[in-house]
């Protein structure tokens, strides 16, 4: 099939309706702000409360991170090219968005796995909680999942950066995802496509496996429980985190694993966008309204900051 070296691509959006172009500018840029302010308030409390300094809110943390960092990815030629007219970007810029991404998503997919791991020695093996999930191995696992996308997207990086001829230069789509990328090129994908079903077993499959399992071991603890409400205690622990993980893996197999008949760009982008906007807002929320902890260490910052306040007003500063 004929094809033409590309040296940059146009993004399409989200939308091509000039109506809609102006409430969907709005409607990105009001929730990417709930992203950062979300996760950032998340990061911030944590740091600053001595309550919050354990092996859970420490993966939380790293959660947060790469929270904001995925949407930033993502979203923001979404609000750049509505401001600035502009929607062109270079085929390095965007063969790079595409290998971060892929990256974040499988940094991701690895930190909600240690942080299974943590539930399952809190809940399965709680004398021992402290010893086990020390300083060191916490370290050693969030490097691991900070590493772990970005060396098993690499080799994927690598070839389709080297693609030669592209049918078009025109992505539908607000981001360089890998999809419509490959639906573009008139290259030989073979090569590629084994290494995406590869690395989709790394990135996917093996996370997924390691990240359910634990529960099978959680709930059979819970259930050996006898009081109801040890039982409610225990479920609390690991609910917020179940949640996060059951909403993260629902909306990637629909957005890459569905079938062939229904795969479409215009169904992807929707995925994408829950995938990349929705899930972000909403990992904030519930880690802080089902939380304890977080909605303590949040209501005693606002507490000390009334306090000041009400001292400064009174007596000057001090």
């Amino acid at each position: 099939m004929n094809g033409t070296v590309v040296t940059f691509f146009i993004i399409k959006g989200i939308s091509d309706i000039p109506i809609l172009q102006t409430l969907t500018f709005l409607l990105v840029l009001l929730i990417y702000v709930i992203i950062l302010g979300g996760n950032l308030t998340i990061f911030i409390v944590v740091c600053l409360d001595p309550h919050l300094h354990t092996p859970m809110y420490f993966f939380l943390c790293n959660l947060s991170i790469l929270d904001i960092s995925s949407s930033t990815v993502t979203l923001h030629k979404t609000l750049s090219s509505f401001l600035s007219g502009d929607k062109a970007v270079s085929s390095h810029v965007c063969i790079s968005q595409m290998f971060i991404f892929i990256a974040l998503v499988g940094n991701e997919l690895m930190m909600l796995t240690a942080m299974s791991y943590d539930r399952y020695v809190a809940v399965c093996n709680p004398l021992h909680y402290s010893s086990v999930m020390g300083p060191g191995l916490c370290a050693a696992l969030a490097c691991t999942c900070w590493l772990f996308g970005f060396i098993e997207s690499t080799p994927l990086f690598i070839l389709i950066y080297r693609f030669s001829c592209y049918k078009s230069n025109i992505i539908n789509h607000f981001f360089c995802d890998i999809v419509p990328i490959m639906k573009l090129t008139c290259s030989d994908t073979s090569l590629t496509n084994l290494l995406i079903f590869v690395c989709g077993l790394f990135l996917s499959i093996f996370p997924f496996l390691f990240t359910f399992t634990p529960y099978i071991f959680i709930i059979a603890a819970i259930l050996k429980i006898r009081s109801s409400s040890g039982k409610q205690k225990a479920f609390y622990t690991c609910s917020s985190h179940l949640t996060v993980v059951i909403l993260l893996y629902v909306t990637l197999i629909c957005q890459y694993m569905r079938p062939v008949s229904m795969d479409n760009l215009e169904s992807s982008k929707l995925f994408s966008l829950f995938n990349t906007a929705a899930v972000p807002l909403l990992n904030p929320l519930i880690y802080s309204l089902k939380n304890k902890d977080v909605k303590s260490a949040l209501t005693r910052g606002v507490c000390h900051q009334k306090i000041t306040y009400c001292l400064t007003a009174c007596f000057g500063p001090y």
